[in-house]
């Protein structure tokens, strides 16, 4: 017999997902200790569990991952070899659709550059407080991207709309935005993508509590702090555009005390998800303004499951004692906000509870 622990270990199926398979029917233990209901698993089903995370990491249905396996053990092979072919023709049938739509998007993405006029910012001359644009590059700095094949991502946006500077981050699955006072300055939004190297070198010249300038000119993006200075070209890319994101419909919501809240989310039940090793939190948020970390991962009114991980930058990245958590559905971004603010400070994509 095998521990669930060492099935995992050896079959490339998570903890958590042995115990998904094992409530869904589809890979049920030989034993379950009545008092303890540990898991364990007889020697025949190793196979079966190395063949249902091949399936998984296909993305086979679960419906068909069911008859597949219920078909293994026998001597005709006949039903399994039809599904696999199924499946497959399935998977090249959409890629071959996604290639046309694909193809036809690049046209008119190639039509647009064609009558774009070239990124240009006019000179911008301004003064921010040290402190605050810190604190602002501390609160996105955790969703700058590292996707080499997303270059545009992989900078900070300072977006100067008269007397306030956004500065934003997004990595396509969470964004941080926040906001500094600027003075100085009072022309036409101006937008500048600053690279992750040259926006940490700026981060490291705001020890004071004085002001510090920030200029932008051209490619060109500067900024002095008495008698030291930083500069570099800004990146040559369109960031997209984050306030379309951020403005999202009333959900459901709950205050949470971050000390608490954070310890709660490090000692309590992760979830796997098809194709991806990250562990994933699922939330409950009550109507009446209570959120709960759910031990199972079935839907429900006002649950959504969110990367672990992510969550705990973010909540790092507030300095904040109290958060407010925010969501719509389960497939809508997890917002979360300071208590006293309504713009959303972080951004969370959902995974489907479904998946």
């Amino acid at each position: 017999m095998r521990s669930i622990g060492e099935m995992a270990r050896d079959s490339g199926l998570g903890v958590s997902a042995l115990r998904f398979y094992d409530r869904a029917g589809v890979l049920v233990p030989a034993r379950v200790d009545p008092v303890s209901g540990y898991r364990w698993y007889g020697r025949g089903q190793l196979e079966e569990a190395r063949v249902l995370a091949r399936l998984r990491r296909a993305g086979m249905p679960l419906a068909d991952v069911r008859l597949v396996l219920a078909a293994w053990p026998g001597t005709d092979t006949g039903l399994a070899r039809s599904l696999l072919q199924a499946h497959l023709r399935r998977l090249e049938s959409g890629l071959s659709e996604a290639r046309v739509e694909f193809s036809a998007l690049r046209a008119l993405l190639d039509h647009r550059d064609k009558h774009m006029p070239p990124l240009h910012t006019a000179p911008v001359h301004l003064s921010v407080p040290a402190p605050a644009l810190a604190a602002a590059l501390d609160a996105v700095r955790f969703a700058v991207s590292t996707d080499p094949e997303l270059p545009v991502l992989g900078g900070v946006l300072f977006d100067i709309d008269g007397d306030t500077l956004y500065v934003v981050a997004t990595d396509r699955y969470r964004m941080a935005v926040a906001r500094a006072a600027v003075a100085g300055y009072g022309g036409p939004r101006v937008q500048a993508v600053v690279p992750t190297a040259l926006a940490d070198a700026v981060r490291a010249l705001l020890g004071g509590r004085e002001s510090v300038r920030l200029e932008l000119d051209g490619d060109r993006v500067a900024l002095e702090a008495g008698d030291r200075q930083v500069a570099g070209r800004r990146l040559d890319h369109d960031f997209p555009d984050y306030r379309r994101l951020v403005h999202l419909p009333a959900g459901r919501r709950a205050l949470v005390g971050v000390p608490a809240f954070r310890a709660a989310l490090e000692t309590g039940p992760v979830h796997e998800h098809s194709g991806s090793t990250a562990d994933l939190t699922v939330l409950e948020l009550a109507a009446g303004g209570t959120v709960t970390i759910r031990e199972d991962a079935e839907t429900g009114p006002g649950r959504i499951a969110v990367n672990r991980e992510f969550l705990l930058q973010a909540l790092t990245a507030a300095a904040h004692d109290h958060l407010v958590l925010e969501s719509t559905s389960p497939t809508a971004p997890l917002a979360i906000r300071h208590p006293d603010d309504e713009h959303p400070f972080s951004l969370l994509m959902p995974v489907r509870l479904e998946d």
